[in-house]
């Protein structure tokens, strides 16, 4: 109706100083619009997804999918950086358009949307690197929070004027169906000193350390969203492919909060947002098929708890990556997440191992945090060197960058004449005994005593064992394990008081737990209880 509030406007403006001609004209400007109403002519409406708003970032290099509503059949054009789209929408009203892939761009745009006779226009528009970021709280923790806690987490929120790099905060509830959008225009907000405070840490960290390497626009969608657990992150037709994530949707479809609490790889449930895809459906799906580059995650707080079942986490991280694949239609869609730290949790341990094999799925990456000093903290917040290892993955394995993003990885152990000696992927650069000397600060120990490793024998003890570094592998044995079936690294929920575990790459980049057989510590959910009502 854009066209006729402008006629309607001058038509008024035209009547000049004369009151008499001032009101003849606004009395006939009612007339017309009554009567318009009256033979229901329909004007052509046209909407952008609300995901789409001032000062977002596109996607570079990649086709951008533009969409929303108008009146059935109205013709829709799409207009931005030189590339004009039409289309018709739909018996239901929804148009789609496709932009072809574009450089980056730090040059403010407009995106304008238009039918017949309206208009839609989006500013401050830029181009660039788009991420999806999501988990629970160590996802969400802020800036605030960091900054109020961290010396160096303040210093680098005071330096963070960065016009280049915009962020997105999806709040919505959660939903038990899929929405189509998003209830309201999203917030796109600058990096500013005062806006970052709001905005995660981890993100925030992440994006500064693409920008200051690509020198290009950097977006971040953040959908997190503290104290869940992955199931309701994951679409509702991904839980397939094992029998606990069958289950798992069976059980949440019918809302059996007490079935799901005490299954097989089940975890606490206390409302909607606890249950498979609600949070999908109501923060992710309303983003689809915005182009991003690829998503991070941290979480597993919540999947490991009292009376949670850690056990089947690599299989919902398989479902989570696949099932957000599928949603973008990127069978490549890169996903790196935060293994968990240390923490007095039993169910931590084997949780940590859950995401470490959930690497098996190409274009994946884990960051180790074991080995950052949180105080036993479920929110630490040294979350500089969580963002900045994060920052790696991408920037090694999508951007193309001589640097490597991970630390060692367990490859396999050999046993002979009463030693094991352990291999290691990603450990090119040689290996080190190594201490944390500050933030970003990982330093060569003035120690040569590797700690946490542990070997086992026949009689099913594990015993603390020596541990020392020869070339790219560690050689462990130990005077009470004279035959050893097994060895295993950092597999508690935290380390002793002045042991720290302290096996690094030359890189600075600690190494992830392991065990050469995990049929030797099975999980026993009698350590791990529910708590009582």
């Amino acid at each position: 109706m854009g066209w006729l509030v402008n006629f309607l406007v001058l038509l008024c403006m035209r009547s000049g100083h004369d009151d008499r001609l001032l009101i003849s004209r606004s009395r006939l400007a009612l007339v017309l619009v009554f009567q318009l109403v009256a033979s229901g002519v329909a004007v052509a409406q046209v909407q952008l997804a609300n995901v789409f708003a001032d000062r977002m970032v596109l996607q570079r290099e990649l086709p951008v999918p533009v969409w929303g509503t108008a009146d059935p059949g109205a013709s829709v054009q799409v207009a931005f950086d030189g590339q004009s789209h039409t289309t018709i929408a739909d018996e239901q009203g929804r148009w789609r358009v496709t932009l072809a892939a574009m450089k980056a761009s730090a040059s403010p745009r407009e995106l304008v949307v238009q039918s017949e006779a309206d208009r839609v226009v989006r500013k401050n528009v830029w181009v660039g690197e788009v991420w999806l970021a999501a988990g629970q709280s160590n996802m969400a923790y802020t800036t605030r929070a960091m900054a109020s806690r961290l010396a160096k987490g303040q210093d680098l929120v005071s330096a963070a004027d960065f016009p280049a790099i915009r962020f997105c905060r999806i709040n919505e509830p959660d939903s038990p169906q899929p929405l189509d959008d998003l209830p309201a225009i999203a917030q796109w907000d600058v990096c500013t000193p005062q806006n970052v405070l709001q905005h995660s840490a981890v993100a925030f960290v992440f994006a500064r350390r693409l920008h200051q390497a690509l020198q290009v626009p950097i977006g971040v969608i953040d959908c997190s969203w503290g104290g869940k657990p992955i199931e309701p992150f994951i679409p509702v037709d991904a839980f397939v492919g094992h029998p606990t994530l069958v289950e798992l949707a069976a059980r949440a479809k019918t809302g059996d909060f007490e079935g799901i609490q005490t299954m097989p790889g089940g975890t606490y449930v206390r409302s909607s947002s606890w249950l498979a895809g609600t949070i999908y459906n109501g923060r992710i799906a309303p983003l689809v098929p915005y182009a991003i580059r690829g998503a991070i995650w941290y979480q597993g707080e919540s999947n490991s708890g009292k009376g949670e079942d850690p056990r089947d986490y690599e299989h919902k991280m398989r479902a989570l990556v696949e099932g957000w694949r599928h949603a973008w239609d990127r069978d490549r869609l890169p996903v790196y997440f935060v293994q968990l730290p240390q923490w007095s949790s039993y169910a931590w341990t084997y949780l940590r191992e859950q995401q470490r094999r959930a690497q098996r799925l190409p274009h994946t990456g884990m960051v180790v945090t074991i080995d950052l000093d949180n105080g036993n903290d479920i929110h630490p917040p040294n979350k500089i060197d969580v963002g900045e290892r994060l920052a790696r993955w991408p920037l090694a394995n999508v951007y193309g960058r001589e640097i490597e993003a991970s630390g060692p990885m367990f490859r396999e152990a050999k046993i002979r004449d009463g030693t094991a000696t352990v291999s290691f992927e990603h450990a090119e650069s040689g290996l080190m005994v190594g201490r944390v000397a500050g933030v970003q600060s990982i330093q060569p120990s003035h120690e040569d005593r590797l700690n946490g490793f542990e070997l086992i024998g026949p009689e099913g003890r594990w015993y603390a064992a020596e541990a020392r570094i020869e070339g790219g592998t560690v050689v462990v044995s130990s005077p009470e394990v004279t035959q050893p079936i097994a060895v295993r690294y950092a597999c508690h929920p935290e380390a002793e008081a002045g042991r720290a575990w302290n096996l690094y790459s030359r890189e600075g980049l600690p190494a992830s737990p392991f065990c050469s057989d995990w049929n030797l510590m099975p999980y026993d959910p009698d350590e791990n209880p529910m708590p009582k009502k």
